[in-house]
């Protein structure tokens, strides 16, 4: 299979985000570029970091764990973007840094008990089914409100924002209006927390409408496919 190397991928996703930052006038400095790293082989992973990817995103933790063992790079910060299971929390923790995946009370639950055994605060974003998709996970934009505050009392974890995975579609341009929907929500939230500088992050946009996703205040965007290649290979 050929692919581009990794470095050249990086520069022209990295250009792409800073002319969307231009068109939304936004500093390009606030959005951070998270490598998906699913089936990804070690090797072009760690291509990516020494092309200054500084952080992964896993969708399993079993993955996370034999690559972060296998790449040992201080300085990337490892993310857990897949839905993640209560008895994987203590996994989790230990291969991940950030989880972006908060979606449930039980969840929210286990990570604040084990954080706190461990003698962290783990940094987190609550996801968002903005789609309404009885197929992805994610807090109802009804309910989120409710979770939030629930959260926001749990001494193990560090709310830094929201996370989405809106409908997949074709043209980009229609995934807009769920990206625009997740900037507003992340505002209300704002405005109804007694820490609002602590509510910063929104993760949203892949490789197909990231753009878009930075037009409308991502401020991390996961990018697989356009940065490592097509995924043909196994790393299980």
């Amino acid at each position: 299979m050929k692919q581009d190397c990794v470095s050249v991928n990086l520069s022209r996703i990295r250009e792409k985000i800073v002319q969307a930052c231009s068109r939304a006038g936004r500093d390009p400095a606030e959005v951070k570029l998270v490598g998906v790293t699913k089936t990804v082989p070690v090797e072009r992973i760690r291509e990516g970091i020494e092309a200054g990817i500084t952080i992964l995103g896993e969708n399993y933790i079993q993955e996370a764990r034999i690559k972060r063992e296998a790449i040992p790079a201080p300085s990337v910060t490892w993310h857990c973007i897949g839905r993640l299971q209560t008895n994987k929390v203590n996994a989790a923790l230990q291969c991940c840094d950030w989880i972006e995946t908060l979606d449930r009370e039980s969840l929210a639950k286990e990570l604040d008990r084990k954080a706190q055994l461990s003698g962290r605060r783990i940094p987190a974003l609550i996801q968002v089914n903005i789609g309404s998709e009885p197929s992805k996970s994610g807090v109802s934009p009804d309910k989120l409100s409710a979770f939030f505050r629930f959260v926001r009392e749990l001494e193990g974890l560090d709310v830094r924002g929201l996370m989405a995975l809106p409908p997949f579609f074709d043209a980009p341009e229609l995934a807009r209006p769920y990206f625009r929907r997740m900037r507003e929500l992340l505002q209300a939230l704002r405005e109804d927390s007694p820490s609002p500088e602590n509510l910063t992050e929104l993760s949203m946009g892949m490789s197909g409408d990231f753009e878009v996703a930075v037009e409308e205040g991502a401020t991390l965007v996961r990018i697989g496919t356009a940065l490592f290649g097509s995924r043909t290979i196994s790393a299980h």
